[in-house]
């Protein structure tokens, strides 16, 4: 066996940085390993998301973090899913919410028997049957609760923070755990001749740091990933030809709404995410359809509140290394690849490959099934979510610029093309062991974007069509009292986690 890793160096800060240091020191304390986080503050970050998925709140349990104390710490909001406006035609809005859709009946899932009365014209939208929507448009929020006979059972959250705050709690959690922090740019990496494992980073001409497990977390650059183990980058642009983003903070409009924002433009699509102390506001679109002083004009024009800063502009390809594991050396986050925010999975990403790698972390050294694994888990996992990100633009009847006609017309990969025939033609969504989005995020994106189920489930007829909507009608009569029960978002967020104003 390969000698114990007992040094691990990170390379990068920022938000993929940190949360792999804040995970591996608290994982790995028992084993007294060694971390070594090298940044530089010359080299800004991208400041990856401000919206996040509920997954996040337990890999913050699970790492050692107080909810309420992080949330006060990055300004956070509560989220309880993400409205969709303007996507399948202009005019149409949905909310893909972070919870279930009604009940299941007589063995038939609930969109089977939402879509038999909905094309009987018996019950209204699917949104009105669940519970984090009605709670999101109310602008209204409670704590789950563990009775699973109880309605408020049926959701989750996630949090709308600030990137760099999280980035900077993070660190000093790190610290307090004896994180080494490192200021300095790499300017050579060694590598052993016969493993090609990398032996060492060197910073300027007369300093190294040595590892025995490398994580490259520089980003877009991918110092190590690529630029030591030339792992090569997969290009989705083919589906996703979004490649540039602005964005801009404004001040804080009217109450705080639990859900992030994305409303389709002329060439991509606009985001806005509340915290407690601004608004963060930005545009993604694809350059070959738009140039960037339309792109920023048309986002000043959607702005509710006040500009705090000037615009900051990104440029991205969308796709994955397919190998994000290459011999002593992981990529977390953008080095391993970049989907666009449009379903706040950026974070997810960087979470899920350092959960992998904790799940994976060798005895020895890097064992080649546990790269394999590892490289299998990563490579589906983006597949899934581009397929997802697809689903959005191709299922569409906008034709009212070039962008959207390109998008709805487009070859789609034979996975996603699969899910959309099996839905549009019997109501199913294919399930599958590996992947972040369920059901619920399926249904209603399909739905959404207007792919209503032509047939459904039989076993959906075994209750009659009037008692069955009477069912829905009290499910509907429920969700709504329950909801105008709750406080206000910014209620809950007063009494839960405060933030200082001045942060």
């Amino acid at each position: 066996m390969a000698p114990r890793i007992e040094r691990i160096v990170i390379l990068g800060g920022g938000t993929a940085g940190w949360m792999t240091a804040a995970a591996l020191s608290h994982v790995l304390a028992p084993r007294r390993v060694a971390i070594t986080l090298i940044e530089s503050e010359e080299i800004g970050t991208v400041g990856v998301g401000e919206a996040t998925l509920p997954h996040i709140r337990f890999f913050n349990q699970r790492i050692g973090l107080d909810e309420r104390e992080l949330m006060a710490a990055t300004q956070a909001t509560m989220k309880l899913g993400i409205q969709f406006t303007d996507w399948a035609r202009r005019g149409d809005a949905y909310i893909h919410p972070f919870g279930d859709y009604g009940q299941p009946a007589a063995g038939a899932e609930f969109q089977h028997l939402w879509a038999r009365l909905y094309q009987s014209g018996k019950v209204s939208r699917i949104c009105d049957y669940s519970l984090p929507i009605i709670m999101a448009e109310q602008g209204r929020f409670g704590f789950p609760a563990a009775d699973e006979a109880d309605v408020m059972s049926s959701f989750s959250y996630a949090y709308q923070f600030d990137a760099g705050l999280y980035a900077r709690y993070l660190r000093r959690v790190c610290e307090d755990r004896r994180v080494t922090r490192v200021e300095g740019k790499v300017s050579r990496v060694s590598q052993d001749p016969t493993s090609g494992h990398v032996t060492a980073l060197h910073l300027g001409e007369d300093r190294e740091v040595s590892g025995d497990l490398y994580i490259d977390c520089s980003g877009f650059r991918a110092l190590l990933i690529e630029g030591a183990m030339g792992s090569p980058y997969e290009d989705w642009s083919r589906w996703l030809p979004c490649d540039r983003a602005i964005a801009i903070p404004t001040e804080n409009t009217g109450p705080l709404m639990p859900f992030t924002r994305a409303s389709a433009k002329t060439a991509g699509w606009c985001w806005r995410i509340p915290l407690q102390h601004r608004t963060g506001n930005g545009h993604v679109y694809a350059s070959a359809f738009l140039d960037d002083q339309a792109a920023e004009d048309e986002l000043m024009a959607a702005l509710a509140g006040k500009a705090l800063r000037q615009p900051n502009r990104l440029r991205f390809r969308a796709g994955q290394r397919r190998t994000q594991w290459a011999s002593n050396v992981v990529a977390i986050g953008l080095s391993g690849g970049f989907l666009e925010p449009l379903e706040s999975t950026s974070i997810h990403l960087i979470q899920q490959g350092i959960t992998t790698l904790m799940e994976l972390f060798p005895d020895g050294g890097p064992d080649p099934a546990d790269i394999a694994e590892f490289n299998r888990v990563m490579s589906l996992e983006y597949d899934r979510v581009r397929d997802f990100l697809i689903l959005h633009y191709h299922a569409t009847e906008r034709d009212d610029s070039e962008f959207w006609n390109h998008v709805r017309t487009m070859d789609v990969p034979g996975s996603l093309d699969e899910k959309l025939t099996l839905f549009r033609e019997r109501g199913l969504v294919m399930k599958y062991r590996d992947g972040l989005f369920l059901n619920p995020s399926w249904i209603s994106v399909f739905i959404g974007q207007r792919v209503i189920p032509r047939q459904w489930d039989p076993r959906a007829e075994a209750v009659p069509a009037d008692q069955a909507a009477a069912t829905l009608a009290r499910l509907k009569r429920h969700i709504a009292e329950t909801v105008e029960r709750l406080p206000s978002h910014e209620s809950a967020l007063a009494a839960y986690c405060p933030a200082k104003a001045d942060a």
